[in-house]
């Protein structure tokens, strides 16, 4: 793999830093940042804000002016090189006279994947390409996953006991974590384009889902339910915010409960009962939602597992011990040869809590 100069990683860990501010923003874009850098300092910075808006490049372009000639631009995507609601990337940085691109990584959807590199070589800029490609790959792993798979990446959250509880015997699991943690979930909300949970969730706790601050976020709020009826008072169905609930359901459940949820102004999507939650996934990208935040509860998350579905798991450690029933992946169990495992990708301290960020074992991080 080449290696960059410390100038060079500085320049791009600045522009994967722009590209964070529009995660949870840009769907069914991925998050990008681009700087333009002339003679050691930067003369022009942006962040993709907005599907159907300009794009990084253009921002950061626009800000340079015609100090951009002669200049190096570090993005961390592939400037895209095709038509689509905005021109391509690729005509704007020839435009502006730039001398070198540097890029994180290549698009990872086929169509595209190095088109724009090969158009920028040829009218003969330098291009280097893989200063942050580790950090810029994660960053993008969302948009990547719908490309490849057409569904969204999804990461299953549990803010779990010492003993692997994720509520009390009563189904009380507030507050199981501290409130840093519980400010880490809320940044975790604003990336994400959906957050899901189970019905026993909704049921027991009522929760919002959404997040606090909002940011400027509309996050989806998706309920898997199986059978029974949803409580029609719930704050998904009565607050400002109805319009954005989804109810994912089998076909033909509750009818007289469903026509009700859609006049609140929700969605139920019917599904097939077979390959239920494959079919939800594949809706879902259908929809152009890219990252999926499911915060449980015990009896989804171990069917997400089991379907082989979940992306990212991270776990919120409790140093407390609750006992009872209500477990972390509900009712699904694995003889220990075939039992899901999984590989540490970042661990850290919350307040009096643990973080741990794990990946299956066998995907990519």
């Amino acid at each position: 793999m080449k290696s960059f100069p410390e100038s060079d990683l500085t320049w791009m860990r600045l522009a994967l830093d722009l590209a964070r501010r529009g995660e949870g923003l840009t769907r069914p874009n991925p998050p990008v940042g681009a700087v333009v850098v002339k003679n050691g300092r930067k003369i022009g910075q942006g962040w993709h804000k907005k599907a159907g808006g300009p794009h990084a490049e253009v921002f950061a372009l626009r800000q340079a002016g015609a100090a951009a000639r002669g200049a190096t631009l570090y993005v961390t995507l592939e400037p895209c090189s095709t038509f689509g609601r905005t021109p391509p990337c690729t005509d704007a940085v020839l435009r502006a006279g730039i001398a070198r691109v540097v890029v994180a990584m290549a698009d990872p959807n086929p169509k595209h994947a190095g088109r724009g590199l090969r158009l920028l070589r040829q009218a003969g800029l330098q291009i280097d390409v893989g200063a942050g490609a580790a950090e810029a790959a994660a960053l993008i792993a969302p948009f990547a996953c719908h490309m490849l798979r057409q569904r969204p990446f999804i990461t299953l959250k549990l803010g779990v006991s010492l003993d692997g509880r994720i509520a009390d015997h009563t189904h009380s699991s507030r507050w199981i974590t501290g409130p840093e943690a519980r400010e880490v979930v809320q940044a975790m909300r604003r990336a994400s384009d959906a957050v899901m949970v189970g019905a026993g969730t909704v049921r027991h706790d009522n929760p919002s889902l959404w997040p606090r601050p909002d940011g400027k976020r509309n996050p989806w709020r998706v309920v898997v339910v199986r059978n029974g009826p949803m409580p029609l008072h719930a704050q998904i169905f009565t607050d400002e915010h109805a319009a954005r609930t989804l109810v994912a359901a089998p076909k033909g459940w509750q009818p007289a409960c469903a026509r009700k949820i859609r006049k609140a102004g929700a969605t139920v999507l019917e599904l097939p009962k077979n390959g239920f939650l494959p079919a939800l996934a594949k809706e879902l990208g259908r929809l152009g939602i890219l990252r999926v935040l499911c915060e449980g509860g015990g009896i989804l998350a171990g069917e997400l597992i089991q379907a082989g579905l979940v992306d990212e798991l991270c776990l919120f450690l409790s140093p407390m011990l609750i006992g009872g029933p209500v477990g972390a992946i509900g009712a699904a169990t694995w003889r220990l040869p075939q039992a899901p495992r999984f590989r540490r990708v970042e661990s850290k301290s919350v307040g009096q809590d643990w973080f741990l960020r794990l990946a299956p074992t066998g995907k990519e991080s």
